[in-house]
């Protein structure tokens, strides 16, 4: 079969950083080619190269039998070419529908919005993907994966012929996923060409015809999906034998860090757990139960309207994240990028400024013991950047996650919430997480850890509590629980209990 899509030779760099070397890529009709690598491997440099967003310095891009070359995004579209971000590229203050057609919306014969076309289009698509919000709901009251599922209706409206979806499912509950792969067949059943990005290994197997494998900017291989196992991809992709992808350690609990009894707050009710140095409590559930609600409380982001908290024995109460700073809880937020990290600053500053107060000396700040701390974190998290000053913004999704944990890390907290802490991270990159996880939990710190990932949740934590409709309603054994028995008590059919 002839490609529709072809890349070949390309070369792109930028300072200090070769992001793509002699790589390539073909996409074929009515199939799904998965393009996979670890972060950093030149995925979304290679998507934004193919989409106009950069322009090689070297190579060719081979469009239905034709050379092509895209001086926009806007080109690409119009060629045929659309894209569903890993990042949402989206409005907040706009409706879904006006979100779907900005700067497409169809007008009438006098040239003005036909408003009555644009929301009944809109609604379609969302009929579509099976989403129940209406089109005229503003976009900034959505959920994180209700806008993902949003950005993903925007690129059906183009009606491309090429459809990229960069980590699509990544703020995706189970329902949302299965709703995507069934549009993905109806595309794939009407000849569209399809790229998948993902880091999640069984999505590939389900759902893709072929792969193509980059590491550190080159092309390593094109394979039918059928011809691999997860092993031999993860082999591939990381350019060496993966062990165990979860590498659970024990260690004897300590004394309790952290005691909430019957905790209230908006989307939360009636919360009690404890937790001790030395442990990882993971929180399992469906999107919208609560786990972010109840995280975000504690460390001070969201009011308490009820409940007690004691942290070291000590009653605790925050009302702003500097106090749960203060007092000793480090929280990384699920949205790295809207609230943990400030893209246009370097990495050094987007590290060191929630511990800023560790490295001063009165009005002074030790900038020799700042830059040491970050020179340390950088090789210890084993971050892919030419140096501390190179802005966060250029680092792959990967290592930006890797700098938002070490940025929560520098603060030497108590206890650290670690909220969905490997989302849009690769195989490699998560097992060097788990490893430094794993570090700090000898060292004794208590450790809460937020996933939508039942294999990671399973695979890391010593307790698990299950989250149904803003309350605990299953507390489980890690090492004898299953993915069965949380997903019974993450839709609330049953309540369970049992102890570690």
């Amino acid at each position: 079969m002839q490609p529709i899509l072809s890349l070949t030779g390309i070369d792109k760099a930028f300072p200090g950083v070769k992001a793509l070397e002699q790589a390539g890529l073909n996409v074929y009709p009515g199939q799904v080619m998965a393009l996979m690598g670890e972060n950093g491997a030149g995925k979304s440099t290679m998507m934004k190269v193919l989409t106009g967003i950069y322009q090689p310095d070297a190579g060719s891009i081979i469009y239905r039998g034709q050379p092509c070359h895209f001086k926009g995004p806007r080109d690409s579209q119009q060629a045929g070419i659309g894209i569903i971000h890993q990042e949402l590229n989206l409005l907040d203050e706009l409706t879904i529908a006006e979100n779907i057609f900005l700067g497409r919306e169809p007008v009438n014969a006098v040239g003005k919005i036909n408003w009555t076309q644009l929301y009944a289009d809109a609604q379609l698509l969302l009929d579509r993907l099976q989403i129940r919000q209406s089109p005229n709901t503003r976009l900034g009251d959505l959920s994180i994966g209700a806008q993902q599922m949003v950005e993903i209706a925007k690129a059906l409206s183009f009606k491309a012929d090429v459809i990229i979806m960069d980590e699509p499912t990544d703020a995706l509950t189970d329902t949302e996923t299965q709703a995507l792969f069934r549009v993905i067949e109806e595309l794939r059943a009407d000849g569209c060409a399809m790229v998948y990005i993902s880091h999640r290994l069984q999505e590939i197997f389900d759902i893709c015809d072929r792969v193509t494998v980059l590491r550190d900017g080159k092309w390593i291989a094109e394979a039918a999906v059928s011809d691999l196992d997860e092993d031999r991809l993860i082999e591939m992709m990381v350019g060496r034998k993966l062990e165990e992808q979860y590498p659970r350690i024990a260690v004897s609990q300590g004394l309790e860090v952290l005691k909430v009894e019957k905790l209230c707050a908006p989307g939360i009710s009636d919360v009690s757990f404890s937790l001790h140095q030395g442990e990882i409590l993971g929180f399992s559930g469906l999107m919208g139960a609560g786990r972010t609600e109840l995280v975000k409380a504690l460390y001070g982001a969201e009011p308490r309207t009820g409940g007690q908290v004691w942290l070291s024995g000590k009653p605790y109460a925050a009302n702003h994240p500097q106090q749960g700073l203060a007092a000793g809880i480090a929280y990384i937020s699920e949205d790295r990028k809207g609230d943990g990290l400030i893209l246009d600053l370097s990495v050094k500053i987007n590290m060191s400024l929630s511990a800023l107060a560790e490295y001063s000396r009165g009005p002074q700040l030790d900038h020799h013991a700042e830059r040491s701390a970050v020179d340390e974190f950088i090789n210890l998290f084993k971050i892919r950047t030419p140096g501390r000053e190179q802005l966060i913004g250029n680092l792959s999704g990967g290592n930006q996650q890797k700098v938002a944990i070490a940025k929560g890390l520098m603060t030497r907290p108590k206890v650290l919430i670690l909220d969905e802490p490997t989302r849009g991270v690769d195989v490699g990159a998560k097992k060097e997480i788990y490893q430094l996880i794993n570090r700090f939990k000898q060292e004794g710190m208590a450790i809460i850890l937020v996933s939508s990932d039942m294999p990671e949740v399973l695979g890391m934590s010593d307790r698990i509590m299950v989250m149904h409709e803003g309350r605990i309603n299953g507390e489980f054994n890690a090492t004898t629980a299953t993915q069965e028995q949380l997903l019974a008590a993450a839709v609330g059919k049953t309540h369970q209990k049992e102890q570690a």
